[in-house]
């Protein structure tokens, strides 16, 4: 039985700006965090700016960031920014606020 430890799960927190209010951006955050089996949420700032927190495995966590900073067809990301922190395990699933 493959053990897991506290140091596979990592936090990443997710800022990014553009044409992400509108399109659908926080519901394809929320499906790609479900899809990949990670625990957060996705919100938005205004002024063209979401943000999301996201945990889970690093290299997932990883994959994760290229798709919110992909977006869906409709949206266009013009900045990002990222902050690894430490995980908390407060969440159960993902979720928009």
């Amino acid at each position: 039985m493959a053990e897991t430890s506290q140091n596979d799960l990592a936090r990443l927190h997710i800022w990014v700006s553009g044409r992400v209010q509108g399109v659908g951006f926080r519901m394809f955050v929320q499906q790609a965090g479900t899809m990949f089996g990670l625990a957060g949420w996705v919100h938005n700032l205004g002024y063209d700016q979401v943000e999301t927190v996201a945990e889970g495995q690093r290299d997932v966590l990883q994959r994760f960031s290229e798709v919110v900073k992909t977006g869906p067809r409709a949206s266009r990301v013009d900045e990002s920014r990222e902050e690894w922190e430490t995980p908390t395990r407060e969440f159960e699933r993902f979720e928009v606020r």
